[in-house]
């Protein structure tokens, strides 16, 4: 009898297991949503504190960022030069993007369109190429300079809305050298314009 009592005790204590297995799985094991690639911030912060962990991952400029830095210049050209287009003659998008000095220079150019009545229409087409041309660290500082052709649709018409220069439906070719700079010892991972080379 004792060992029939015993049998049972273990039955009872599966069961027991069983059960609080099942409900722990049915808790833990629910799929909340937010599964897949995580919010940017926290992509940020992430990468962040592994740089942090890795303190010389900053400092290499190695061929796997260069194609990193390239995606993101490319983005950048983009955004910059569709940026004149605005109808407000205010630099918004880009700001992130331009170095102070940089910025007063495009706000300028900007601010004298506007005083003559003048609104740029700007497509982008895209980026044929986007090469590095030359990177150096000066310090802590890494200046990246990049070759860009690229093809835009743009015209300059008055308040009328009278054509002054270029053709609404004429695609044209545009070569810029652009420089772009970022502090290694930042943890801001932006880079910004900070020179433009005609």
């Amino acid at each position: 009898m004792n060992y029939s009592f015993e049998y049972i005790d273990i039955i009872l204590l599966a069961m027991i297991a069983g059960f609080i297995f099942l409900r722990l799985r049915g808790i833990l094991g629910k799929r909340s949503g937010f599964e897949g690639k995580g919010a940017p911030q926290f992509e940020e912060i992430l990468k962040n504190v592994q740089n942090e962990q890795n303190p010389k991952q900053k400092e290499t400029f190695d061929e796997n960022a260069q194609k990193d830095f390239i995606k993101g210049a490319k983005i950048a050209y983009e955004t910059i030069i569709t940026d004149f287009s605005d109808s407000d003659n205010k630099l918004i998008a880009s700001k992130p993007l331009l170095s102070k000095k940089i910025y007063d220079q495009f706000n300028q150019a900007l601010q004298d369109r506007k005083k003559r009545g003048h609104f740029a229409e700007i497509t982008f087409i895209g980026v044929n190429s986007a090469n590095i041309k030359e990177h150096k660290k000066i310090n802590s500082i890494l200046q990246v300079t990049v070759n860009f052709v690229g093809e835009v649709i743009t015209c300059i018409r008055d308040k009328d809305k009278k054509i002054i220069s270029g053709n609404p439906e004429k695609i044209k070719k545009i070569y810029d050298t652009w420089i772009f700079s970022r502090d290694i010892k930042s943890n801001n991972p932006n880079w910004q314009l900070v020179e433009t080379i005609n």
